[in-house]
C-alpha cells in the first residue's frame, strides 16, 4: 500500500492552509465520507450513523447530486454537514486552474439548488455558505488552485487519517486497523461512500462507530 495512512507532520506545516485535523478538548473527531451521493451505500452509511448518534462530513460529486437528489437531501435532513468534492471528481494536478475553479463552482451551485427547499423547511435560510467546505479529489490540488479557492471562502478540508477503503488490495481487516490504530482527539478521518469502497466500508464503519463510542470519543460534523 503506497498511501501515507497517517499524514506526515512535515506534509502539515508545509501546507498550513490547510485543515489536517481539528484539535479540541471534548475528544471529538470527525467522520468524512467522499465521493456520494451514491445509491443504497450513502443510505447505509446514514442509518449505521444514525444508530451510533453519530454526525459526519460528506463530500459530495456535484454529477452525483444530479443523479441522486433525495439521497443529498437525506444527508441534509438527517443534519450531518456537507462539503464540495467538485462536480466531476477532478485531479487537480491534471486540470487547468480556471476549469478547476469553474467545475468547484458548478458543484456549489447544483448543492444550493437541491438542498434550498430543505434547509428552507428547516429554517436555515440564510445559510447560503453552508456548502464552502471543500475537499480536492486524491487530496491532489495546485497552489493556483487552492488559492482562489480560499479566497472564494472555500475552506479546503484534508485529513490526517486515511482508511484506505478505496484500495482493493488491502483487506477489511487491514483497512479498520488504518483507523483505530491511528485515530486520536481532532482526527479528521476519511472514509468513501463509493462502488469501489463498499466492501471495506460495510466492514469498517459500524466497528470503528462501536470502537469510538467505547472509548469516549464524540464523532461530530465539520462546522
Amino acid at each position: 500500500m503506497s498511501f501515507w495512512v497517517k499524514t506526515n507532520y512535515f506534509i502539515k506545516r508545509i501546507f498550513p492552509n490547510y485543515v489536517w485535523e481539528i484539535p479540541n478538548h471534548e475528544n471529538k473527531v470527525y467522520l468524512t465520507f467522499d465521493d456520494g451521493p451514491t445509491p443504497e451505500i450513502t443510505e447505509w452509511t446514514l442509518e449505521q450513523l444514525k444508530k451510533c448518534d453519530a454526525k459526519a462530513t460528506f463530500f459530495c460529486i456535484g454529477n452525483n447530486i444530479e443523479k441522486h437528489p433525495e439521497i443529498f437531501q437525506k444527508i441534509i435532513s438527517q443534519e450531518h454537514a456537507i462539503g464540495n468534492h467538485t462536480f466531476n471528481h477532478l485531479k487537480g494536478w491534471e486540470t487547468d486552474t480556471e476549469e478547476y475553479v469553474e467545475n468547484t463552482r458548478k458543484c456549489s451551485l447544483v448543492m444550493r439548488e437541491k438542498g434550498k427547499a430543505l434547509r428552507q423547511a428547516q429554517g436555515d435560510r440564510d445559510k447560503d455558505n453552508v456548502f464552502e467546505l471543500f475537499r480536492p479529489p486524491y487530496g491532489k490540488i495546485k497552489p493556483s488552485q487552492s488559492s482562489i479557492l480560499r479566497r472564494m471562502g472555500y475552506k479546503i478540508i484534508m485529513w490526517n487519517v486515511l482508511s484506505c477503503d478505496f484500495d482493493l488490495t488491502i483487506t477489511p481487516e487491514e483497512c479498520l486497523d488504518n483507523v483505530l490504530k491511528n485515530v486520536e482527539s481532532g482526527s479528521v478521518i476519511v472514509f468513501h461512500d463509493s462502488v469501489k469502497a463498499e466492501q471495506n466500508l460495510r466492514y469498517v464503519l459500524p466497528k470503528t462507530l462501536e470502537f469510538l463510542k467505547e472509548k469516549g470519543f464524540v464523532c461530530a460534523k465539520i462546522d
